[in-house]
């Protein structure tokens, strides 16, 4: 009951974008659509699945969760490859300011190389 009284709380905080397109597009064909709408309407006979329906009001919330958590793990990649590429960068500017530094000596002394 939290989680929903949660979950309502922060719609009101949700970007337009969220309120229209809240999740990705399913990957089902609309067959496969049809027949798991069919198969969610149908009465359970398992005790496990009638229980599962107490808790449909939290496949949004799950929904939201994994989409918080794809969208925190493909920023935990672009982070680390901004970081790959900030330290070649500082290498490669090493490498000019080196260079930089022999051409001033050159005139004084002879080139090591």
């Amino acid at each position: 009951q939290r989680i929903l009284r949660l979950a309502e709380m922060c719609r009101r905080l949700e970007t337009e974008e969220e309120k229209v397109l809240p999740f990705y597009p399913s990957s089902l064909a609309e067959s496969e659509q049809q027949n798991a709408r069919m198969v969610l309407e149908e009465t359970p006979s398992e005790p496990l699945a009638r229980a599962m329906q107490d808790y449909v009001g939290l496949e949004r919330f799950w929904q939201r969760f994994n989409k918080a958590k794809l969208e925190e793990k493909a920023l935990e990649q672009a982070r680390a490859a901004l970081a790959n590429r900030n330290q070649h960068l500082r290498g490669l500017l090493q490498q000019y300011l080196a260079g930089a530094a022999i051409n001033q000596k050159v005139p004084r002394e002879s080139h090591p190389l």
